[in-house]
């Protein structure tokens, strides 16, 4: 089975930008997600695994949120790209090679890997580096 394209798009608005799917989904929880967490990897968290999973831990990383709104994300076609550059904080020591970004429910700790895939180029990490997922990062549900 597959979902159809228009549920495709529908999904991953209401996933990014907390909108509802008419009578079938709304965001009427009393304490709902207004935020995602984007975090990186050195290589594939993989399905089973968490926003912990192979995640980076270079000096003074740390996620970054994205707000769940038509500016924080744009979705196109079924397909999601943050709103602005997601910048995270320069090295300060240690090294990483980023290979992989994900999208998650924590701000911190093991939390709910929502999405996650490669990024090209991977990105290498060292002291005074600012690792950077431009507008062009793009996550496709199909």
């Amino acid at each position: 089975m597959s979902k159809g394209n228009t549920f495709e798009n529908d999904l991953v608005k209401m996933i990014f930008q907390a909108k509802a799917i008419s009578n079938l989904c709304d965001n009427a929880a009393s304490s709902p997600l207004s935020n995602l967490w984007v975090s990186l990897h050195t290589s594939d968290p993989g399905e089973a695994g968490s926003q912990t999973t192979n995640e980076t831990s270079y000096g003074a990383y740390a996620r970054k949120s994205v707000a769940r709104t038509s500016a924080g994300w744009t979705v196109t076609n079924n397909s999601v790209s943050p709103g602005a550059d997601i910048t995270f904080n320069q090295c300060t020591s240690g090294t990483a090679t980023i290979t992989h970004a994900a999208v998650g429910s924590a701000s911190s700790g093991t939390g709910k890997l929502l999405y996650s895939g490669a990024i090209s180029p991977n990105i290498s990490v060292s002291a005074g580096v600012t690792p950077r997922l431009t507008t062009a990062t793009a996550i496709t549900e199909d």
